[in-house]
């Protein structure tokens, strides 16, 4: 029991970094209202590391179909091929290998040692151990067409799940997180 305590602690905390807190910064020297057309700077989709296990077509057709949906819901629309596009936009998928350090108290308890051993004021036990585990940075930058400058760029991160997720739990994470980055394009 006390372990599934301690599980769920870390859970919990985990669970705390997902909030998806998202990350904006944009030229506030550009007038993003003339902005109407958009196409891929290519590669469109970087990934880092370049990993097989991370690369995918299925993962990289799921993120460019949710930028054009997000794009389009904003008013802008794909450039006409051989033409040249207002903004260009490059995606970014970086995962990253990171480490926790959890404590566990068991047993003891706030009253000091006047009440005696019954009741946990004498010597409890602590538990502390490194929890490794993923994490998933998607940023979408925004490059003017004819500077090539970065105008706008958002990310997120999150805590990568591991337990099983079908595909249609892949698109509808991709299509909220890409949601997420982007809902506050334009910049106001």
């Amino acid at each position: 029991m006390l372990r599934g305590l301690a599980i769920l602690s870390f859970a919990l905390l985990l669970s705390a970094c997902e909030t998806n807190r998202v990350n904006r910064d944009f030229d506030a020297t550009r007038d993003f209202g003339a902005y109407r057309s958009w196409s891929w700077q290519e590669p469109g989709l970087q990934y880092q590391p370049d990993d097989p296990r991370i690369k995918s077509d299925l993962t990289e057709q799921r993120i460019r179909q949710s930028v054009s949906d997000q794009l389009d819901q904003r008013g802008l629309r794909m450039a006409a091929p051989g033409s040249r596009a207002d903004v260009k936009v490059q995606v970014y998928l970086i995962i990253e290998d990171r480490q926790q350090m959890i404590s566990t108290n068991y047993g003891g308890g706030p009253w000091g040692g006047g009440w005696g051993r019954g009741w946990g004021g004498w010597g409890g036990m602590s538990e502390t151990r490194n929890v490794d585990y993923k994490v998933s940075t998607l940023q979408i930058d925004l490059l003017d067409g004819k500077d090539g400058k970065l105008v706008w760029r958002g990310s997120t991160e999150q805590v990568i799940n591991t337990s099983q997720i079908t595909p249609a739990a892949r698109d509808a994470a991709i299509h909220q997180t890409v949601a997420k980055v982007l809902e506050q394009y334009p910049p106001h």
